[in-house]
């Protein structure tokens, strides 16, 4: 079995000599979306040395084939699959467990998230400062229905105010992100819709840059309004409870 599979994996620093970039993609059942998103993320990133991983949470399509099929002509793509299914964060975590590179790269497995956007999202990390570990893309002119966008909207604006995290989207699944700040935070279901809360709790500093955003033209969402809002209710309880314990010791020395 892949080590990346193991239940047990620890958060090992990425192997010296890996990557510039590892691009990780949660997908589950999206056999009509996932093969030309690895495309476009490959043309996205031509010229640069990247793996991209794949991450099938159990899919009960073909999308794990279909990717397969692809990897004679995209030998930087991986694919790993989960057993069961776990949900997006998992996936996510998975990709990051097992990629070679410092710097993560996620998108949305359904097409929405426009991979020409990443290089810059990257480019602006590793411009920033030191205590920079997270780019977030915020969705200008999102292409979803308006009862999908009015319920995001309702939503950020309570989680911005209570979690005082300054992003108007954290719903976007484009971010790139600093893999040692990502494994230094509590893992929990959802954890992907509070990054930035939970990476300034750690004293890490985030930045927002706006990105496309696309029409699904395949496949199903995988959330409702209402299930989505009844995982928040609590998933906001919890991560105020981590602000309210945190306690950052500063810059630490060695003496």
């Amino acid at each position: 079995m892949d080590a990346a599979l193991q239940p047990n994996l620890t958060a090992a620093p990425p192997p010296p000599g890996g990557p510039e970039v590892s691009v990780v993609v949660p997908v589950f059942n999206e056999a009509g979306a996932a093969p030309e998103l690895a495309r476009e993320i490959a043309a996205a990133f031509h010229g640069r040395d990247i793996e991209i991983l794949f991450v099938d949470d159990s899919s009960r399509d073909n999308t794990r084939a279909q990717l397969a099929a692809l990897q004679p002509d995209l030998p930087a793509l991986r694919i790993l699959a989960h057993a069961a299914n776990a949900g997006q964060s998992r996936a996510v975590r998975t990709g990051v467990l097992a990629a070679r590179s410092d710097i993560i790269v996620t998108l949305d497995g359904d097409g929405q998230n426009d991979p020409a956007d990443a290089p810059r999202l990257v480019e602006a990390l590793r411009a920033g400062p030191p205590d920079l570990a997270l780019v977030g893309g915020e969705r200008v002119r999102r292409q979803d229905s308006a009862a999908k966008k009015i319920a995001s909207r309702i939503g950020n604006s309570i989680r911005r105010r209570l979690l005082r995290d300054t992003a108007n989207d954290t719903g976007c699944g484009l971010k790139a992100f600093r893999r040692e700040a990502f494994l230094r935070l509590p893992y929990f279901d959802h954890i992907h819709r509070y990054l930035p809360a939970l990476m300034q709790r750690e004293g890490y500093s985030t930045l927002f840059l706006p990105v496309g955003h696309r029409p699904r033209t395949s496949g199903a969402s995988k959330y409702t309004n209402l299930g989505r809002l009844w995982a928040s209710a609590s998933d906001l309880a919890g991560v105020m409870w981590l602000q309210s314990r945190a306690r950052n010791p500063g810059p630490v020395t060695e003496i």
